[in-house]
């Protein structure tokens, strides 16, 4: 590679004009890098720029305004192209020169001719940027190590957030969406009376307040006394509106329709943009990331759906009917809907759910207005003989049934295909030509617009699926990828409440309407009507259908016939990584228990967008995913500017485009979400001043554009739900990104946004990824090279990239450890003391990782870890640690190893009854001698326990009580008598004591008095209990050993944990080891070392430590035995590796019985240890004991320790008696006693019940 060329800028003459500098020559101009960017992009020329900007568009008028585009705030000189050395005289007049690069730059570009010229003394030497030095490089030295572009990721994190599409997208929903359905449904009018009429003006969303009666003082409310009080964090949503009052207009602001739940961190939340110490008076994390709910004091989370993309043509095929099939959902504010066009017998027919047979596609383009057959096949074949030889046969169909204009093709629908009529039809009938019509310009391609009737462009549309189908059916390699993640949308928070508001909206209206026609309905009104009251009555509406879909999950909008379940989930607190999982995981609609591989693959599209090794294992393996740690969800964009911008580049509108140039070569259908916007005849030039245009800030960052030379389409997507991330620029060979831009990065000079403004860094979505040639590292950068990474490892999620050295462990290894990752038992946030969670497990003494990753600095998982550096011997001690169980240092649990906590919360509801009776908390009972019995010994006078008691099985910790005539409906003046009182106490159940940490007395919104109480439990790891590092190798406890046992170091250090080799070799968890080295090195050092992903600290520099301070480089050591004295036969490998407890600890799964409750319907055991339930013998256990011979114990188990039952049997007929008699003989002679299991006389009763006589012979019987 031959060495790059250094220029050195060269100094004016500073007596001289700057318009005539002489430069050195001809072949030696250099650049003055003092005032413009280090390498610009390659310009456009002047002369182009001016011809193209000056055409107007036919449908535009007026010039687009270009006067912004490559302003001096962007210190970007331009550059022209001329054969002299003189600039040209456009630039005297200071012409604005976009930042626009289409042709590639003269290889020596010219001195800025704008310079002004030093008045610096020519003794004093020129500052300038290249010869300012930072870590000993020079300022405009490109990029060349990770850690300079590592510093962009806080940077985008510091902008985005890893919960920051959640957020956009619910800030988008209460900005403009609300916005939006309230103009669709701004006008209420009643049918009883014409005058009326009613119209929205505005909507307003308030601060997050409370509903208590007596705080009307401070009605603002924190997430943390919602989560306390349970109650839902919401905000009141305000109309204004103006009606008909009598005879007069009334305008009123600030009506109530309901509340909508507030997401945290949003524009509306009251944590927003304030200060670590602002949010700990609020008694809230700044390290928790918001994006989720409180309902009804429950965090809920709205998980991202996938779904497939909308208003896009994909082709798909099926190979046991050998059909092929263009489809496009269509989806519009007023409907959704699916059109197909799918071949059968190689003819191509048009389909649609309102359409009960299918259309012939030539009858079907006739009936939009291509009356023609060469139009017809112009507009789908173009000149392609093959495609039109495939098409002949269509038309030879429309002939046949004599449709040759587009009256007759009308009627041929009208007549030969049924309409599906949605609900009554009042007035006369109309003809069916009109019914066809009505269907092909409102349902059918609903996406589509037809203004004024006008079906050219759905007939194109059309054309455009039918050539598509024609493509496939010639190469079956065109076919559409369903699961490719372009052919995908992402559905967040807001475009769900969008359409759950819309919905609620309009049942609101509706509502409202019928309430207003009741009343008006009415002539005898003493006074006048106000349709503020009704507002009043219906203002629950909303507020209750927020709840109720977020609470439960599902999701019901009748208009579109929309039922989804699962859709909202409890907030994981188990530890901080597992919440943090939770808001970046994407969960799909496909049903989980069909067994294909297709939906559940790694796609190779997945590459920086979605994480590859978090997903979970079993049935929703590959289909629930995880967002990558620097993807971004796109939100909805304006089209209409991207219309003028694509009308002022060269588009040119398709109706005045014919069927002949619509496939002419380097003739590109330009679309814009999936809609036809017109035609470009340089597609290239096209997309690449698109590009520009979006570098230079004019448009949307997020907006994307590629080519598709398959199908010669330029498709522009502006919609939401689109997954893209951000890229380094390259252009001509080097990376935009310099060292100067890190040092003001570093600096607090410039942010991520500055970035992207100024044309360095842009966002990439799927499809343009593919239209992209892009390095991973900088030597990899070739003149063909687009983009450069941000930085490799962020290809793995936020969970993934816990793990230190991923890339040398085996793929399902570091998928287990993203699953054991989130139960690890560690630190959930700084509040965690101050909450009063439902079950909460804490670390006691949590440790930093010795060996990090960067992404752990990103995440913030390094100030809320899960889990202690534990130093780990791998080496053989008895027979207690095969099978992965680990021997634990009894020293180390004394001194704290895997100490944890267990918070669990009480809750008891004071109610009140609707007879006026309410519950009490009574003092506890005393003895003779006042003394409290034993049983309440815990609770004070009170009769609520105090904070630090112990409670033990059996003791009461809340002595409540309920009135026994709590149920009785008698309504009268005043509160029923409480003749007596009924003990329903709080008692605590374990087999464990536990100590009363908080207790907690409030009140909810509905103004019943709650006590909440917080148990605490200590605990130190014991047998059993579940251990695994990073690499996931999980193993349980198998032997707690004395430290004077353990074996030791020539410098006196025992191990805290012996693993056992053998997890080793077929596990291949080689970056384990790793992480043992280089935790050993940095504690040696005393520095943390990294184990980041495709980099990290390098074994071989570990190992030159390690020797430095006198250990052997391979990290094992020299050990002796703690039982006998004597060294070890052979050097074991020793020192720290990270290790987490989790959540699966052997006290919560302890269970045994020996006698105990039975289920009413089997008289069986119930299951379950909650239910303090048996255990079962099953199927598998059922075949050892026969295969032993042990018929007794077989006896015993499955029926007299089950469910034994002495039953009458009468020995003639063999039916079943009861007491005594045979009913069937009518006497009791025969009748005899014999024991079953009770589940055989069932299933006996249940088959004489389907007329199936069983008759029981008795051996004994038998005559």
């Amino acid at each position: 590679m031959p060495p790059k060329r250094v220029f050195k800028p060269i100094r004016p003459n500073t007596n001289t004009n700057s318009s005539s500098i002489q430069p050195p020559g001809p072949a030696h101009i250099q650049p003055d890098l003092s005032q413009q960017p280090e390498q610009p992009p390659p310009p456009i020329l002047l002369e182009e720029l001016e011809s193209l900007l000056n055409q107007t568009h036919p449908e535009h008028d007026t010039k687009p305004d270009i006067s912004h585009i490559n302003t001096q705030e962007n210190n970007k000189a331009p550059l022209f192209k001329t054969s002299s050395p003189e600039p040209p005289p456009q630039a005297q007049k200071n012409l604005p020169a976009p930042n626009i690069n289409l042709k590639k730059p003269p290889k020596n570009p010219l001195i800025n001719p704008a310079k002004k010229p030093s008045s610096r003394p020519k003794h004093q030497p020129e500052s300038n940027v290249d010869n300012e030095t930072w870590l000993s490089k020079r300022l405009t030295d490109p990029v060349k190590t990770v850690e300079d572009k590592w510093q962009l990721l806080p940077a985008f994190l510091k902008v985005k957030g890893l919960v920051k599409q959640h957020i956009d997208s619910f800030n988008y929903f209460v900005d403009v969406d609300l916005k939006a359905i309230l103009r669709a449904n701004a006008t209420v009018i009643s049918d009883v009376d014409p005058n009326f009429h009613l119209s929205y003006l505005d909507i307003n969303v308030g601060e997050p307040s409370r509903l208590d009666t007596g705080s009307a003082t401070n009605k603002r409310i924190t997430p943390h006394e919602c989560r306390l009080r349970d109650i839902t964090y919401s905000a009141p949503i305000s109309v204004t509106i103006q009606y008909t009052k009598g005879n007069k207009r009334v305008l009123s602001k600030g009506i109530p329709i309901g509340r909508i739940p507030i997401m945290l961190r949003s524009n509306k939340c009251v944590l927003t943009g304030k200060s670590d110490a602002e949010l700990a008076k609020m008694t809230e994390c700044p390290l928790d990331p918001g994006g989720y709910f409180v309902v009804k004091g429950t965090e809920k989370v709205i998980l991202v759906q996938e779904q497939l993309s909308k208003n896009r043509i994909l082709i798909e095929t099926d190979s046991r009917k050998g059909t092929i099939m263009a489809s496009v959902t269509s989806s519009t504010h007023e409907r959704k809907s699916k059109t197909y066009v799918v071949t059968k017998n190689s003819k191509i027919y048009l389909k649609h759910n309102s359409i009960q047979e299918e259309i012939p596609i030539a009858i079907a383009l006739k009936a939009y207005g291509i009356t023609s057959d060469r139009e017809v096949v112009q507009i789908v074949c173009g000149n392609n003989d093959d495609y039109r030889a495939a098409f002949s046969i269509c038309m030879e169909h429309c002939h046949e049934a004599g449709v040759f204009t587009q009256k007759q093709a009308l009627a041929y629908i009208g007549k030969s295909v049924k309409i599906i009529k949605k609900g009554p039809v009042a007035g006369p009938k109309r003809p069916l030509t009109e019914e066809a019509l009505e269907v092909l310009s409102t349902v059918v391609l609903a996406h589509v617009p037809a203004d004024n009737l006008n079906l050219q462009p759905k007939a194109i549309y059309l054309a455009v699926m039918a050539r598509r189908v024609v493509q496939a059916m010639a190469n079956p390699k065109l076919v559409d990828d369903r699961d490719y993640v372009g052919n995908k949308r992402l559905e967040l928070a807001g475009q769900l409440l969008s359409l759950l508001f819309e919905d609620l909206f309009k049942k609101f209206n509706t509502d409202l309407k019928l309430n207003i026609d009741k009343v008006l309905k009415k002539p005898n009104r003493t006074t006048e009507f106000d349709a503020i009251n009704q507002f009043r009555m219906h203002a629950d509406h909303i507020s209750n259908g927020f709840i109720r879909a977020i609470s439960t999950g599902n999701w019901s909008i009748k208009r579109f016939k929309m039922e989804r379940a699962g859709i909202t989930h409890v907030l994981s607190r188990l530890s901080y990584i597992s919440a943090l999982g939770m808001m970046t995981r994407i969960s799909s609609q496909f049903e989980k228990t069909r067994k294909v591989s297709g939906p559940r693959a790694l796609q190779p599209s997945q590459w920086g967008m979605l994480c590859p090794s978090d997903t979970p294992e079993g049935e929703a393996c590959g289909l629930v995913k995880n967002l990558a740690l620097m993807t971004h969800i796109t939100t909805d964009t304006d089209e209409e500017p991207i219309w003028n911008v694509a009308y002022t580049i060269g588009c040119e509108d398709i109706s005045s485009v014919t069927g002949t140039e619509l496939y002419l070569p380097r003739h590109y259908i330009v679309f814009i979400n999936g809609n036809i916007l017109g035609l470009t005849r340089s597609p290239e030039r096209f997309v690449e001043v698109f590009r520009q245009f979006r570098r230079a800030g004019k448009i949307s960052e997020f907006v994307s554009i590629y080519m598709n030379a398959d199908q010669q389409t330029v498709n522009i997507a502006t919609d939401g739900g689109r997954i893209c991330r951000p890229m380094i620029i390259v252009s001509r060979g080097d990376s935009m990104v310099k060292t100067h831009h890190i040092e003001k990065l570093k600096a607090g000079q410039m942010s991520f946004d500055d970035f992207l403004s100024q044309g360095l860094i842009e966002y990439l979505d799927c499809n343009e990824e593919n239209d992209s040639f892009i390095a991973l590292y900088e030597e990899d950068i070739d003149g063909y090279t687009t983009h450069l990474e941000i930085e490799p490892f962020t290809l793995l999620g936020a969970v993934a990239g816990l793990i230190p050295y991923p890339h040398h462990n085996q793929s399902p290894r570091n998928t287990y450890q993203c699953a054991m990752g989130k139960q690890a038992i560690g630190v959930i946030a700084y509040n965690q003391l101050h909450r009063i969670d439902t079950l909460l497990y804490l670390m006691v003494y949590p440790h930093h990782p010795m060996v990090r990753t960067k992404t752990i600095e990103l995440v913030g998982y390094d100030k809320l870890p899960a889990g202690q550096n534990a130093t780990v011997a791998v080496m053989s001690y008895s027979g207690y640690d095969i099978e992965d169980a680990l021997i634990l240092n009894k020293a180390s649990l004394d001194r704290g190893f895997g100490r944890c906590q267990v918070f669990r919360k009480a809750t008891a509801m004071i109610k009140r009854y609707p007879n006026g009776t309410y519950d009490r908390i009574a003092d506890p009972p005393r003895d003779a001698e006042g003394q409290v019995l034993e049983k309440w010994k815990p609770c004070d006078d009170g009769g609520v326990a105090d904070v630090g008691m112990k409670v033990y099985n059996g003791n009461v910790y809340i002595n409540k009580q309920s009135p026994s005539n709590a149920n009785d409906n008698s309504v009268g003046s005043g509160a029923a008598t409480v003749t007596s009182w009924s003990n329903t106490p709080m008692t605590y159940r374990g087999t464990v004591p536990s100590y009363i940490d908080k207790v907690m007395v409030t009140d909810t919104e509905s103004d019943q008095t709650l006590v909440k109480v917080l148990l605490r439990q200590t605990r130190r790891p014991e047998l059993g209990d579940k251990f695994s590092s990073r690499h996931g190798q999980k193993g349980v406890c198998g032997l707690i050993v004395q430290q004077e046992d353990m074996p030791f170091n020539d410098r006196g250090t025992c191990p805290d944990i012996i693993m056992n080799p053998h997890g080793f070799p077929s596990r291949m968890t080689v970056g384990k080891m790793l992480e043992l080295l280089s935790g050993k090195a940095g504690v040696l050092r005393g520095t943390v070392e990294y184990g980041t992903a495709f980099g990290g600290s390098k074994a071989v520099e570990m190992s030159k430590i390690l020797i430095e301070h006198g250990y052997s480089y391979l990290g094992k050591d020299y050990l002796t035995s703690g039982i006998t004295g004597q060294p070890l036969e052979h050097y074991v490998f020793m020192g720290p590796i990270y290790y987490q407890k989790l959540k699966h600890m052997v006290l919560d799964k302890m269970h045994a019985r020996a006698r105990g409750p039975r289920a009413v319907l089997t008289r069986q055991p119930t299951e379950g240890r909650s239910r303090d339930g048996g255990l079962r013998l099953g199927e598998m256990e059922r075949d050892c004991l026969i295969a032993h011979g042990a018929s007794q114990l077989l006896l015993e188990r499955l029926m007299l320790s089950s469910d034994s039952f002495e039953l009458d049997v009468c020995q003639d007929c063999g039916f079943m008696g009861y007491n005594g008699w045979c009913v069937r003989c009518k006497n009791g002679n025969s009748v005899t006693k014999i024991t079953i299991p009770y589940a055989c006389k069932l299933l006996f009763q249940e088959l004489m019940a389907m007329n199936i006589a069983p008759r029981l012979v008795l051996e004994d019987a038998i005559k």
